[in-house]
Order: C-alpha cells, then sequence, then structure tokens
C-alpha cells in the first residue's frame, strides 16, 4: 500500500482521467475551509481543523468521493440528486461524466463543519 504524505503526491497518484477533479475538489475546499489544515488520514486527503476532518477526498478507478459527515449529506440530499449524484451515508461520488458542483462542494464542507462544530 502506497503511504501518501500530501494532497499533491496523492492526486498524482490517481488515474489521470480523474485528477482534474481532484484538483478542483481540492481547491473548492481550500478555498471554503481557509482556517483547515490539509491532512492525509486514512490514507486520504482531508481538511482537519482542531483535530477533526471537516471533508476529505478519494479517488477510485472510475470515479471520485468526497466525504463529510452525516448531517452535512442529509441536509444536502436533493442537491446531491438534483446534480444527478448518489450519496451515501457520509459521502458522494461523482466521476468526469458527472463532476460534483462547486457550489455543493461548499455546502457540504461548511454543513460539516457546523455539526461538527469546528
Amino acid at each position: 500500500m502506497i503511504v501518501f504524505t500530501d494532497h499533491d503526491a496523492y492526486i498524482a497518484a490517481a488515474p489521470e482521467a480523474l485528477r482534474p477533479l481532484l484538483k478542483l475538489v481540492r481547491a473548492r475546499l481550500a478555498l471554503t475551509l481557509p482556517d483547515a489544515d490539509e491532512v492525509i488520514q486514512y490514507g486520504m486527503p482531508g481538511f482537519c481543523s482542531a483535530g477533526l476532518v471537516i471533508a476529505g477526498y478519494a479517488a477510485f478507478s472510475k470515479q471520485c468521493g468526497l466525504y463529510v459527515s452525516k448531517g452535512a449529506i442529509s441536509t444536502h440530499l436533493d442537491e446531491v440528486a438534483a446534480a444527478g449524484l448518489k450519496a451515501s451515508k457520509t459521502g458522494v461520488t461523482f466521476s468526469p461524466a458527472k463532476p460534483i458542483p462547486n457550489e455543493l462542494i461548499a455546502s457540504l464542507a461548511l454543513a460539516s463543519r457546523k455539526e461538527l462544530g469546528v
């Protein structure tokens, strides 16, 4: 298993077709959570504050995921569905064919931060 030390290394190792999506998610999270620290936890890049991961993202073979708190997902289920994306309890999956909208990334990250109280 590859151990990543930073977001750049993680993105560079992802499938080439997914790298632009990962860069977009990273940039949007950094803009939305300017006071959060970039971390790698559980092998996945994320943004952390007060020791809590507010949002994380990951690449798989054909899709990416954005991971936030349960409450953030449940609060924004209608927006996830309107974007044509699928949600689990703590994540939203997206692909180059169906990218995640910038506004949805920001809304989910802010809702997650609010739920976590950081």
